[in-house]
């Protein structure tokens, strides 16, 4: 049996040990993330300055924006100053903040982004009662119920991994305090509620999932009778788009999360990493609003 240990800090994941690749690693990461505050700072400006955006859509955009931020400057500013110090330690604190913020933002990210479903299923199916349904004081309370929901999931999952016993060293394989690593360096005895409480998260993801399947199932059914191509086009535009995100973000998460039989690291894994954690945030300015031709003329009379 493994010796129990008090673990002071985490060694995490190096990109590589060649200084070359570290630099490259650096400079490749640091454009992800001055692309992603960009896109993501431009919707929010846009949004909060122009009245004619001050809708549902565009309100869940900005809180969208918010979230995305925060989650992509919890683990990639620490990997990117890693790399270029060539270091890989992260105090034991730092770890806690690091799983505590990241799970946050992206648990409040999933639960926004089934509002945003929601939101566009009344617009197309229920347009008559679109204004009565999405009003002001209904659009505010789903959106605190997104942060609210990704602060109570988030203390939950690190208060229940950081109540775990560390037996198996302090070395993390991956570029961020991620919990499936973190567990795999606890004892056995002492993760299996964790385990559970991720299973059980896994299964409430999919059930939203279903839930905004079976939206855009009745979109998709709704907006196949508009008799007009360009309508069609629209509407298919901004809602694949969203679904598209939504399953990269829910697999490849689950797929990261519930992997803790193999005890092998892989290159596999430190790509589902990046596909749940660091794309994401950046597409979503992208894909939701930078495209957009309301938010593209909100910027153009910003900048005149």
């Amino acid at each position: 049996m493994s010796n129990r240990t008090t673990v002071t800090e985490f060694l995490l994941l190096g990109f590589s040990d060649n200084r070359e690749l570290q630099i490259l690693h650096f400079v490749v990461f640091l454009g992800i993330y001055l692309v992603t505050l960009t896109g993501n700072l431009l919707v929010i400006t846009a949004v909060a300055l122009d009245h004619h955006l001050h809708t549902p859509m565009y309100f869940f955009l900005m809180n969208l924006s918010i979230l995305d931020i925060g989650s992509i400057s919890v683990t990639v500013p620490k990997s990117m100053a890693n790399s270029l110090l060539n270091t890989r330690s992260i105090s034991y604190a730092g770890c806690v903040l690091q799983v505590f913020l990241f799970f946050f933002f992206s648990s409040a990210d999933f639960a926004l982004l089934t509002v945003m479903a929601y939101d566009r299923y009344v617009a197309i199916c229920k347009p008559l009662h679109y204004e009565t349904v999405m009003n002001r004081g209904a659009c505010v309370q789903m959106a605190a119920s997104a942060w609210t929901s990704g602060i109570l999931s988030s203390a939950l999952h690190t208060g229940n991994t950081f109540a775990v016993s560390f037996c198996g060293g302090n070395m993390v394989d991956q570029f961020f305090c991620e919990i499936p690593k973190l567990l795999k360096l606890s004892c056995y005895d002492s993760y299996i509620s964790e385990v559970g409480v991720i299973a059980f998260n896994a299964l409430l993801g999919l059930s939203l999932f279903v839930l905004i399947i079976v939206s855009y199932v009745q979109i998709f059914t709704r907006v196949l009778r508009i008799p007009s191509e360009p309508g069609r086009h629209k509407a298919f535009s901004t809602c694949l788009p969203h679904l598209i995100v939504v399953s990269l973000l829910l697999f490849t998460g689950i797929f990261a999360y519930l992997k803790l039989t193999s005890s092998s690291q892989s290159g596999l894994d430190l790509v589902m990493a990046v596909l749940y954690s660091v794309v994401p945030p950046m597409m979503n300015p992208i894909i939701y609003s930078l495209r957009n031709k309301e938010i593209k003329a909100a910027l153009n009379k910003l900048t005149e």
